[in-house]
């Protein structure tokens, strides 16, 4: 008997061994024998592989631990890990253990899945939040934001704070896009060079696969253009339609959630578990009206282009330049759209498209809605160093040397403490950009009775933005190894349509492929 022990356990201890150093290299080893790769995992993936128990999530976290160890010295899109993740996985597994015979669908899509939230998401635990700056950091916020307590709900894994640009780029001018004074400079993994809008960090880690999924935020590009420079898919949802409550506001005219993933399938995943009414959101109360009854899951169909009518504004969006390779890419994009069963509707241009691109309504607007905002969500904090926008500007002017104020310094803040309230001036500015979006993107849409418009890159963000309307961006392409995405916007409430759209292109081309970080391994 005591030599079979023996023999059991060495064989048991290599078999150890051996799933540790697949999951170390991003495999498991299955029940059936074969191997499942953790890197660039669906949330479809990892919940089969736990429900066939190939996969724990507290194997999954492990996973990324290691990889933010290894790759987020480079790559700074993790700022911050939560302390209690691990318990948070072992909790989701044994959820799992005890309804083990549970139906399929028991659990929640997100259910033991590891997110990454942006660092302007307050979460009511042992991480900070601090929108990338020191003022606020050992701040104490009152609750969960809105997202975080469905999140939870779910049965999520709260894996960290992401990176992002700092004050979610309302700082300044001159500070670089994914900087912050606590997190550094975040770098595109594909290039090493800018990541891109203030949602970057969130952009870099699911690209790089150290998290599964993520959410950002986003006022005019924060979403849309990290994901695009990094080869993700980012859903930039109808304001509203997803809580703004804790979150460290810029406009809470323009101010959004949304997911940001490798596929338009996780990022439907996430956004149905996020979406929904808010109490301490009174935006939500009007938007949850836009929410599906059964989720948004269900619009995740391979034919989901047939019949739709799509317009194609070349004005100013598709103009290339000298840059053969994107024009030729993206007319075979279009022929995809087409061949998929989608009308286009081409050469179409919003009327007021360039008093809109030069208009300062938006800056003015922005201005005196940071300030306001911004003073209300400090004066809300349980306990926090900073309680106005003012005593932030002077934080930083105490403390130049870590908040780098000398080389990126403060303007928009410097601005919009100059305002003062809602004056005629201000009043004009919202009149302007409501009259714009109606005569202009809503116009358009309306009269030519499209179901979205696709436009390349994030460059439409600012039509999107003013109006407070969704868009998805989906990878497109690569030029030497420079990647770029394809737009899908729509009206209000579109989103059902768009994550249609998105799917059935992104089944059809399969674009996105991994980074080069084996340079970046240890």
């Amino acid at each position: 008997m005591a030599s079979t022990s023996v023999g059991a356990g060495g064989f048991s201890f290599f078999l150890l061994l051996l799933v540790t150093l697949l999951f170390s290299c991003g495999l498991a080893t299955t029940t059936s024998g074969k191997v499942l790769s953790i890197e660039e995992a669906t949330v479809h993936d990892l919940q089969l592989a736990f429900h066939k128990n190939q996969l724990t999530s507290r194997q999954l976290v492990e996973f990324y631990l290691k990889q933010i160890h290894k790759l987020n010295p480079t790559l700074k899109g993790v700022l911050e890990i939560n302390p209690d993740a691990l318990a948070q996985a072992d909790k989701a597994d044994q959820e799992r253990t005890t309804r083990a015979k549970a139906p399929p669908g028991s659990f929640s899509w997100l259910h033991g899945i590891p997110i990454l939230l942006k660092d302007n998401i307050a979460t009511k635990d042992k991480l900070n939040t601090t929108a990338g700056s020191f003022a606020l950091l050992g701040s104490v916020v009152p609750r969960d934001a809105g997202v975080v307590t469905k999140l939870r709900k779910a049965g999520a894994i709260i894996l960290g704070k992401a990176t992002l640009s700092e004050w979610s780029h309302y700082r300044s001018n001159g500070a670089p896009s994914g900087w912050s004074a606590r997190g550094g400079q975040g770098k595109n993994p594909y290039t090493m060079g800018d990541p891109c809008g203030s949602s970057s960090g969130s952009a870099i880690s699911v690209a790089a696969n150290l998290v599964t999924v993520s959410l950002g935020s986003e006022t005019d590009g924060s979403i849309l253009c990290p994901s695009n420079s990094n080869s993700v898919v980012g859903i930039k949802p109808t304001v509203g339609l997803t809580s703004r409550a804790g979150v460290v506001p810029v406009s809470p005219r323009q101010d959004t959630i949304g997911p940001i993933c490798r596929t338009v399938s996780d990022a439907a995943y996430v956004l149905e578990t996020i979406a929904g009414f808010d109490f301490n959101d009174k935006a939500t109360i009007e938007a949850s009206k836009y929410v599906p009854k059964r989720g948004y899951a269900q619009f995740l169909k391979k034919d989901g282009l047939g019949g739709k009518r799509l317009g194609v504004p070349r004005s100013l969006f598709y103009n290339f330049g000298n840059d053969t390779f994107q024009r030729e890419t993206f007319e075979l994009h279009l022929n995809t759209l087409r061949q998929r069963g989608a009308v286009l509707i081409d050469n179409l241009k919003i009327d007021n498209i360039y008093e809109i691109l030069s208009d300062p309504s938006e800056g003015i607007a922005l201005n005196f809605e940071f300030k306001l905002s911004l003073n209300a969500y400090l004066k809300d904090l349980v306990a926090s160093p900073v309680r106005t926008l003012a005593d932030v500007i002077a934080f930083n002017k105490k403390h130049p040397k870590v908040e780098k104020l000398d080389e990126n310094g403060q303007d928009h803040m410097l601005e919009a403490q100059k305002t003062n309230g809602i004056g005629k001036k201000e009043k004009q500015a919202l009149l302007n950009l409501t009259r714009y979006s109606k005569n202009g993107f809503e116009k358009l849409m309306i009269q030519n009775k499209l179901d979205a418009v696709v436009v390349p890159g994030p460059y439409f963000s600012r039509i999107l933005a003013i109006g407070g309307y969704p868009g998805v961006i989906v990878p497109a392409g690569y030029e030497e190894g420079v990647p770029f995405g394809i737009c899908f916007g729509g009206l209000k409430g579109s989103e059902p349509k768009l994550i249609e759209i998105a799917y059935s292109f992104e089944q059809a081309t399969r674009i996105r492929k991994p980074p080069p970080l084996q340079k970046f391994e240890a």
